[in-house]
């Protein structure tokens, strides 16, 4: 299975000109144009890669490697005009794994890209176990004692970032960024209760009384089990 690259360009040319050099070195590629339709895409398809501009329309590049860092390890690379030495160390402390600047040539990109792939090879499957909760990351689903639960994408995406942050309180803003947009100010307050109060139906085996996903007053939720990375 291909291994996948998340673009994220707003230039509508060298988006498919880039695309296009990397689909024929055998990678899959999904192109975004703005900083929200990157993050649909990061969680919905889990990629190897990511390749980013820094000055984008509705966002920053740096800021958007910030978060993503703050839920990822993927690899991460900023293709940009900025090209003072200021700039690029501030993508490196970012989290940036490699930083090319624009103009570039697309043998050079290609050659960084297959070196850094194959460097960090992704790791196939990923699997999170925590208790009788089963997550796998690259299939989008997850299991209780073996058996399939009947999950919706946002129950999805809610468990795998509890699963992926376990013993850590996280608050309700760092939960409706993550899952539901960058800015999370568009989503009504009762949404986020809702969705988990669902999510809890179908995890626990009291969701009246709940011992992994957890409530805490004033602060936020907190997945209250170790969980494995296997």
């Amino acid at each position: 299975m291909p291994q996948e690259i998340l673009l994220l360009e707003d230039d509508d040319s060298l988006n498919h000109t880039v695309s296009l050099k990397l689909k024929r070195e055998g990678y899959t590629v999904r192109s975004a144009f703005t900083v929200k339709e990157a993050f649909i895409l990061f969680r919905q398809f889990s990629p190897s890669l990511i390749i980013c501009d820094i000055t984008l329309p509705d966002g920053n590049g740096l800021d958007f490697c910030s978060r993503i860092r703050q839920e990822s390890d993927v690899l991460f690379l900023f293709l940009t005009a900025l090209d003072r030495e200021e700039d690029m160390m501030a993508g490196y402390r970012q989290g940036a794994d490699d930083y090319i600047t624009k103009p570039f040539s697309l043998s050079v990109l290609a050659s960084k890209v297959n070196a850094l792939l194959k460097r960090f090879p992704a790791e196939l499957p990923k699997t999170i176990v925590s208790g009788n909760i089963t997550l796998y990351s690259e299939e989008k689903r997850a299991a209780k004692d073996g058996a399939n639960l009947t999950l919706t994408a946002r129950e999805y995406s809610l468990l795998a970032f509890f699963m992926e942050n376990p013993m850590r309180v996280l608050s309700r803003r760092q939960i409706l960024e993550s899952i539901w947009d960058i800015e999370g100010s568009f989503v009504d307050e009762n949404t986020l209760s809702v969705n988990i109060r669902r999510l809890r139906e179908k995890i626990e085996d009291d969701p009246s009384s709940p011992t992994l996903l957890k409530n805490i007053r004033g602060l936020g939720y907190i997945w209250e089990r170790k969980c494995e990375k296997r």
